[in-house]
C-alpha cells in the first residue's frame, strides 16, 4: 500500500499543510490558511488594550486550523485516509500558551478572556523585555551554569521571561494556569491525549539540558518567590527527544480530521529546526536559514561550543546525532513588509499597478539596477529588536545616509542588505567561537522569489547561497519526522537521517559569491559593524530613546 505522512507549519500569521507521498516524497496536496484572529498586537477582540511590544494570539485557532487544514488535504487528494501513517507538528518558539485544568487554553474561559496574559504570548511578544533583563541579572550575579549555553544572555523571546510577566503583572492568571506550554507541545495533546514537551523547545527556549534538567528551584525563587515550584506546578509534562513518537490520534481527534486512530503523531519541532531535513543536510557545518517575517539559522555542529548571542546548542536537537546550534534575526521579512506596505510613494504604487505587477516586484526591479554603494546608505536590522548576536529586544532601527534625492528603491536595497550583513556577523561570529559554517542555505518564500537577496547574501557573506525549490521546507519537514514517528514497520522510516537521506531536497537554485561584488561590499560591512558596536550600547541612544518613549506612553 502508498502510504502517506502529513506536516503542518504553524507560522507567525498562517499555519500550512502538505501530503507527503513517502515513496518518492512528491507533494501531493497543499493547504494554507490565516489564523482566524491574526496577532493581536494593539488590542483583543473584545477592545482591551494591549500595550507596546505586545503580540498576543488565541490558542483556540491553531486547533481549528489543524482540523481545516488536515481535512482539505484529505477531500482535495482523495487519498484513503488509513494510508496517511504520520502527522508531524511545527510551530514557532517560544510561542507560549496557558492552559486550565483540562489543558484548554485558559482564554478560553469567560473569566480570562479579555485578561491579555491569558492568552497565546507569540514568539516576538516583546513585552517581558524587562523581566529578561532581570532574569540575565540575577543569573550572571549566581554564576548560572545555564548562561554560557545559551550565547551568555536569555531573550525575551523564550519562555522564562513570558512566565515571570505572568506571575508578576497577572498573578491570578498565573495561579488559575495548570501548565505553561509551547503551543507545539499543546497541538501535540489534543491530537493523542499526551502532553510531552519537545526537546529542541526545552532546550533552545527554556534553559533545559539533557543532563541537568531544568534550573535549581532556588533560581526560579529568586526571580520570584511565586514561581520557586515552577517546574513541578507549571511545567509538568515530561520532555520528549524529536524524531520519536507522543502517541497515535484518539479516536475523538481522528474523527475531527479524517483521520483514522493508527496515525502516529510526531514529537512537535520548531518551525525552523525541521528545514535542515527536508533539505538533506546531514553533514556538519551546513546551516540554513529560514528567510521569513524572522529568519532562524540552523547550523549542523558535533560538539558543543560557547558562542556569544545563541539560542542555544542542542543535543539531537534538529537532526539526532548532531549538535544543532540556534541563532537568528528577530526581523527580516517583516522589514521589509513595514517599507513596502507603508512607506513608499504614492508614485511608485501607481508605476507598480501600471506596470501590472506588485510593488515588491517593482522595488526588486529598481533595486538589482543600483550599484554596490551607489545610494550611500547604510542600514541596521533591528526593526524588531536583535537575537544574534545580541540578545536585546530594545534595539531599533537605523538607517544611515538619506538625503532628499534617496529612492524608495535604495532604501529597500540597503534594508535587505542590512539582513545580509546581520547574517555574516551571525556567521563570523560562530567562526571565531571554533565552529564550522562551510554550507549556506537559505529556505522560505523569500529567498525563493528574491533572487536580489539570495546574490546579495551570496555577495556579504562571500559563500554560496542554495535555494531549495521546496515550496514549504518547514511543513515538508514535518511530514518527514511524521514518517518516522510512524516507523519503518508501518511504511515509514526507522530513524530522522534515514528519511532524510531518502527526501530531503535534490533539488537548489545555486547563487554563487561575485568577486568583485564581495569586495565592493567590505566597507559597507565594515560601516554596518561600526553602527552595530555604537548603538548596542547600554546607555546609547536608542536606550534614552526607549525611555523616553515609555515615560510618555505612561504619562
Amino acid at each position: 500500500m502508498m502510504t502517506y505522512a502529513i506536516g503542518i507549519d504553524y507560522g507567525t500569521q498562517s499555519a500550512r499543510a502538505e501530503l507527503v507521498r513517502l515513496s518518492d516524497g512528491a507533494v501531493v496536496a497543499s493547504a494554507e490558511d490565516p489564523y482566524a484572529h491574526g496577532v493581536m498586537e494593539d488590542q483583543l477582540p473584545s477592545g482591551v488594550k494591549l500595550g507596546p511590544s505586545w503580540a498576543v494570539q488565541d490558542g483556540r485557532d491553531y486547533w481549528d486550523l489543524a482540523v481545516a487544514l488536515v481535512r482539505r488535504l484529505v477531500n482535495d487528494s482523495q487519498v484513503d485516509p488509513s494510508s496517511i501513517i504520520g502527522l508531524g507538528i511545527d510551530a514557532t518558539s517560544c510561542t507560549m500558551l496557558a492552559l486550565d485544568a483540562d489543558l484548554e487554553p485558559l482564554s478560553a474561559l469567560p473569566e480570562f478572556a479579555d485578561e491579555p496574559l491569558a492568552h497565546v504570548l507569540l514568539w516576538k511578544h516583546h513585552a517581558a523585555q524587562p523581566y529578561a533583563d532581570e532574569l540575565n541579572r540575577i543569573a550572571a550575579e549566581r554564576g548560572e551554569a545555564f548562561l554560557p549555553r545559551c550565547g551568555g544572555k536569555v531573550s525575551s523571546e523564550w519562555l522564562f521571561p513570558k512566565i515571570m510577566q505572568v506571575a508578576a503583572e497577572a498573578p491570578h492568571v498565573y495561579a488559575a494556569t495548570r501548565c505553561f506550554s509551547e503551543i507545539a507541545d499543546w497541538l501535540g495533546f489534543k491530537l493523542t491525549g499526551k502532553h510531552v514537551k519537545s526537546n529542541v523547545m526545552a532546550g533552545y527556549k527554556a534553559l533545559w539540558t539533557e543532563e541537568s534538567g531544568y534550573p535549581a528551584q532556588d533560581f526560579f525563587a529568586a526571580l520570584n518567590p511565586t514561581m520557586t515550584d515552577v517546574v513541578a506546578e507549571k511545567l509538568p509534562a515530561p520532555v520528549a527527544t524529536v524524531g520519536g513518537r507522543v502517541g497515535y490520534l484518539t479516536p475523538e481527534a481522528a474523527d475531527r480530521l479524517g483521520l483514522t486512530a493508527a496515525t502516529a503523531v510526531a514529537v512537535a519541532q520548531s518551525d525552523a529546526c525541521v528545514v535542515p531535513a527536508a533539505l538533506g543536510l546531514n553533514r556538519v557545518g551546513q546551516m540554513v536559514m529560514s528567510v521569513g517575517t524572522s529568519t532562524c539559522h540552523l547550523l549542523l555542529g558535533d560538539d558543543f561550543a560557547e558562542v556569544p548571542g545563541m539560542c542555544g546548542a542542542v543535543k539531537d536537537g534538529t537532526s539526532p546525532g548532531f549538535v544543532s546550534y540556534e541563532l537568528g534575526q528577530a526581523a527580516v521579512g517583516d522589514i521589509f513588509g513595514w517599507f513596502a506596505d507603508g512607506y513608499v510613494s504614492p508614485a511608485l504604487v501607481e508605476a507598480a499597478e501600471g506596470d501590472g505587477i506588485g510593488v515588491y516586484e517593482l522595488l526588486e526591479h529598481q533595486a538589482s539596477e543600483l550599484a554596490i554603494g551607489e545610494s550611500g546608505i547604510v542600514a541596521l536590522d533591528w526593526w524588531n529588536g536583535n537575537r544574534s548576536v545580541l540578545v536585546d529586544a530594545d534595539l531599533t532601527g537605523v538607517i544611515v545616509g538619506l538625503t532628499l534625492q534617496t529612492a524608495p528603491a535604495e532604501i529597500y536595497r540597503a534594508l535587505i542588505e542590512a539582513t545580509a550583513f546581520g547574517t555574516r556577523k551571525i556567521i563570523e561570529t560562530l567562526r571565531t567561537s571554533g565552529v564550522a559554517v562551510t554550507e549556506l542555505y537559505a529556505a522560505g518564500g523569500i529567498p525563493r522569489k528574491s533572487p536580489l537577496l539570495a546574490q546579495i547574501y551570496a555577495d556579504v557573506c562571500g559563500m554560496e547561497i542554495l535555494v531549495p525549490t521546496l515550496v514549504q521546507s518547514a511543513a515538508f519537514g514535518s511530514a518527514l519526522f511524521a514518517a518516522v514517528a510512524a516507523g519503518d514497520e508501518a511504511g515509514g522510516f526507522a530513524t530522522v537521517a534515514d528519511a532524510t537521506l531518502a527526501l530531503g531536497c535534490q533539488d537548489f537554485t545555486r547563487y554563487a559569491p561575485r568577486t568583485d561584488a564581495t569586495g565592493s561590499y567590505e566597507p559597507l560591512y565594515r560601516i554596518y559593524c561600526e553602527l552595530h558596536d555604537h548603538f548596542a550600547a547600554a546607555d546609547g541612544p536608542m536606550k534614552r530613546l526607549l525611555a523616553i518613549s515609555q515615560a510618555v506612553r505612561g504619562a
